[in-house]
Formats: structure tokens, sequence, C-alpha cells
């Protein structure tokens, strides 16, 4: 393994709880064998309903940084048309996420050291589950075009292929590195820590 990262998340919300998570990353980007499948999302299921608790990973805490991917630019962009999403895409930030449990709205984040865009790794994003957001990914299809735009222009073209509505917290699988080129989106599905994740992955569609 080229290097091996550490990060640590947690709720976002009223009921917000600190959790840990160790990231070896096999290869450029890709994210830990021992991480788990969530990050700060906030739950609000419809415009009427105030925002509560949100949901984050459940991780170990013992892990040391290390140096994570290249930082992305201003001006990436995540799209996917079908389901009205379009949004600022970030770099994550540990310290305003975990730390001060104040994750932006309005924009969806790369989980810090997972791939860079249309790179081979698992680019993992997240969003707040708001309307206008990743609420909206609970009405995925298989098939769905989802679209990464780069500040230069250039457009990424991903289709979903598995659409995971339910991942317990305790699950693994998501966050696992990858030898292949994947973008996986995650939001969650309620307000307490214990409520499972919205999980949607999607490969590339080149040319």
């Amino acid at each position: 393994m080229r290097r091996a990262t550490s990060f640590v998340f947690a709720l976002c919300g009223a009921a917000a709880v600190v959790l840990g998570i160790i990231a070896s990353v096999a290869s450029p980007g890709q994210v830990a064998a021992n991480a788990t499948s969530a990050v700060p999302a906030t739950f609000s299921p419809q415009p009427s309903v105030a925002p509560a608790a949100s949901a984050a990973p459940t991780l170990a805490p013992t892990a040391t940084p290390s140096p994570t991917q290249a930082t992305l630019a201003d001006g990436w962009r995540v799209e996917v048309p079908r389901l009205g999403i379009d949004l600022p895409l970030r770099d994550g930030d540990l310290a305003r996420d975990v730390v001060d449990q104040s994750t932006p709205v309005n924009a969806a984040f790369r989980l810090p050291g997972s791939a860079y865009p249309g790179t081979s790794g698992n680019l993992y994003v997240y969003a707040h589950a708001r309307v206008g957001m990743f609420l909206s990914l609970w009405s995925a299809r298989a098939g769905d075009e989802v679209r990464l735009l780069a500040p230069n222009g250039t457009m990424l073209r991903y289709v979903v292929t598995e659409i995971a509505p339910r991942v317990p917290v305790t699950d693994l699988t998501y966050l696992l590195p990858t030898d292949d080129e994947r973008l996986t989106l995650q939001t969650s599905t309620g307000p307490r820590v214990g409520d499972p994740r919205f999980v949607v992955v999607a490969l590339p569609q080149r040319p």
C-alpha cells in the first residue's frame, strides 16, 4: 500500500457524536479497508420539516494522520440530472465537519483522502439529506447518469450501478479501497445515530 490515511468524522446536528476512521490507501485516493459507510449528512425529509441530527461513520479512533490526496480546485460540481442534483463539489474539512460540527449546506464534499475525480479508486462524496441537496438520492435508479464537471469544462460521466438504501453504520463495504474507478454518493436516512445510510455507487461511462 502506498500510504495510510486516518480520519475522524462525526454526527452533525443536535445528537452529534464524534467517531473515528482509519483509512488505508492502496492506490492514489483509495479509501480504507477498515472504514465505515457514512459521513456527515443532515436528515430533512421534506421542506416543512426542520433538519434534525445527521448520519456519520462509526470508526476506529486510534490511527495517525497522514497526507491526503490533492485538493480539489474551486469550480468542481456534481450533478444527477434526473434527480435535480446540481451542487458544488468541495473537499471535506475534518475540523469543520467533525470538531466544530458545522458541515455547510448547499454543497457536496469529497471524503478527505478518497480518490481524485477521474482517477482509479473510490471517490466518496457526501452531502446533507435536504431538498435541493442529496435528499433526492432516495429516488435513484440503476442507469441514472451522474456527472462531475471540472473547472475547465471537462465532464466526467458515470452511471449508477448499485443502490444500497439501508446500509448499517457498522458496514465497512462502501468505503473500502477499489482498484477500479468509481463514484460513491452517500447521505443519511434519518435523524438518529444508528439510522442506516443511503449509498449510491456509479461507475465511469467513457466514450
